[in-house]
């Protein structure tokens, strides 16, 4: 079974969403059915965490939140 991890970067200013995504990303073994979803709420922040994810190799799907923000579907 997939383990999701979320991480609420919302309200925070760059760089603690980068940050944040980072270290929950270096936090999840290499199982091929990891999922981590990251809550952001400004469109810099969504372009940095996913920025970030995909040079670590994950996929990245974005879904806009009915408050205005993001939530980031990171995938291996």
């Amino acid at each position: 079974m997939a383990k999701t991890v979320t991480v609420d970067a919302s309200g925070l200013s760059c760089p603690q969403p980068v940050i944040l995504t980072r270290q929950a990303l270096q936090g999840v073994p290499g199982e091929s059915d990891s999922r981590i979803e990251v809550l952001v709420d400004t469109a810099t922040s969504r372009d940095n965490c996913s920025r970030v994810a995909e040079k670590e190799g994950w996929k990245v799907a974005v879904e806009e939140r009915s408050d205005g923000g993001y939530k980031l579907v990171l995938t291996r």
